[in-house]
């Protein structure tokens, strides 16, 4: 039987969303003063406001481009702008992990688009040869469920003509964004930050908001992915106007988290915290012959959801449901000890392992969680010899 690790992670937290939350936060730092008013009330609205303000900051969009919140956190994001841009040109998706994919079955089912859809298989990207820069791009810049990211912008033209939507949800605050070939940009407040959930944000870009001015949606868009009135962007909400009630006390958790952004350095310590994480379960990875990578390039592997697979024989000799189940095996012994929590693949993705590796954790604690994952490795083992 493997020996038992005696040094365990300080904060064991893992999981790719919620991820961790920052290094000494506390629900008690929270500020109390506004949770029970009016959501509309002027000192609630201004909270928000700093909450944008604060994004843009840490975040460093261009000048030109403007934020706004939307409900249902990523995912109402990347809806609203598909909800309210998509449809006027040919339309093209990346799908290459679980959200591109239910991009694209949602362009084709739910907007009744045609959509071409850009596949690969897991742990690859997709061949972008065939991106059109006259046509609307849908596709997540980090595949949080393949461990996949794009190596690069060059697929996207400078000169486009169609308008290019970004699911960046755990991208952004961890790797730096090409904003001049992004016209919307989304991501949530629990992946890279580890905010709390159900709050979205969009960036848009002048081309983003010309779309909405000019071009009326093809279908009636729900009032939680509305992001027009009259017709047009709703410039309040680039002012901290909420389209339905938000959370006040997850805003403050916002803020709170991008006030130790700044404080520790911005986006450029956000990225470094994030490599040297990565960095750490790379060097493991690399000396471990029981575990490899999910993504096959190393320059498309994600630095934040970091997916790996299981290549002992023991287990690639396993169905479908017998690599799962010794998934969860590990991922029973690994919490029994509180060593570490949630490393389990995504549910649609192949069994394996998947650590998040963004900048609210602590390179140490990913040193310390990697002799956990091989003790937990070889007692699952023993029993399957």
């Amino acid at each position: 039987m493997p020996t038992k690790p005696t040094v365990k992670p300080k904060r064991p937290w893992f999981s790719s969303g919620p991820t961790a939350k920052r290094p000494g936060w506390s629900l008690a730092g929270l500020p109390e003063g506004l949770l029970g008013r009016g959501i509309r009330a002027p000192e609630v609205v201004a909270r928000f406001a700093r909450g944008l303000e604060l994004t843009r900051e840490v975040l460093r969009p261009p000048e030109d481009h403007v934020l706004a919140y939307v409900p249902g956190s990523d995912t109402g994001a990347v809806e609203a702008a598909m909800w309210g841009m998509l449809g006027s040109r040919p339309v093209q998706l990346l799908a290459f992990e679980n959200f591109g994919k239910t991009w694209a079955v949602d362009a084709k089912d739910h907007l009744k688009l045609e959509p071409e859809v850009l596949s690969a298989p897991w742990g690859r990207w997709p061949d972008t040869g065939a991106v059109d820069p006259k046509k609307d791009l849908v596709f997540p810049w980090n595949g949080t469920t393949s461990g996949v990211k794009a190596p690069n912008a060059d697929f996207i033209a400078e000169d486009r003509e169609g308008l290019v939507i970004c699911d960046a949800t755990s991208a952004a605050f961890a790797m730096h964004l090409p904003w001049d070939r992004l016209d919307v940009t989304t991501f949530s407040f629990q992946k890279a930050l580890g905010g709390e959930a159900g709050i979205g944000v969009a960036v848009l870009s002048p081309r983003a908001v010309a779309r909405l001015d000019e071009v009326e949606a093809s279908r009636p868009v729900p009032k939680l992915l509305r992001l027009t009135e009259g017709g047009r962007f709703n410039r309040a909400l680039a002012t901290g106007t909420m389209i339905n009630t938000f959370s006040v006390l997850t805003i403050e958790d916002w803020i709170d988290a991008l006030e130790w952004a700044k404080g520790v350095g911005g986006l450029d310590e956000l990225v470094r915290r994030t490599d040297a994480n990565f960095a750490v379960l790379a060097e493991w990875v690399e000396r471990s012959d029981w575990i490899d990578f999910l993504a096959e390039d190393p320059a498309t592997r994600s630095t934040t959801s970091v997916c790996l697979k299981i290549v002992d024989p023991r287990v690639t000799a396993l169905d479908d449901a017998g690599r799962q189940a010794f998934v969860w095996r590990m991922k029973g012994l690994l919490e029994e000890e509180g060593a570490a929590f949630d490393v389990e693949s995504h549910r649609n993705a192949p069994a394996g392992l998947r650590i998040w590796c963004g900048c609210t954790v602590e390179a140490e604690d990913v040193a310390a969680a990697t002799p956990w994952l091989d003790w937990a490795f070889g007692v699952a083992a023993s029993t399957e010899s």
